[in-house]
């Protein structure tokens, strides 16, 4: 499943499902898919994904690829948030409601 956020202040970014439920629960959402955040609560989605974010990193570079034939490096939970965090930067700029849906 993709699921796609959108707002009128910046691009639509679409991403793998279980990554984009990760980043909702990180935000204070319960994940549920389609949904959306009101104008006045982008500031405080925004501080608690970026809060998440952060705390997650020290985990990353321990972590440990359970495929060992995998010569791709994982992805950290950081670089895939950056692009939900840079919209919700946006539309807390433009004051303007976050949607998403599958």
């Amino acid at each position: 499943m993709l699921i796609t956020f959108s707002c009128p202040a910046y691009a639509d970014i679409t991403m793998f499902g279980d990554i984009a439920i990760q980043l909702l629960k990180y935000m204070g959402h319960s994940g549920q898919v389609p949904g959306a955040l009101m104008a006045e609560d982008v500031p405080q989605a925004l501080q608690l994904l970026q809060a998440a974010v952060e705390a997650d990193k020290p985990l990353q570079p321990s972590q440990q690829s359970s495929n060992e034939d995998d010569d791709e490096p994982e992805i950290s939970i950081s670089h895939r948030a950056l692009p939900l965090i840079e919209l919700l930067i946006a539309a807390d700029k433009q004051k303007c409601n976050v949607m998403w849906n599958s």
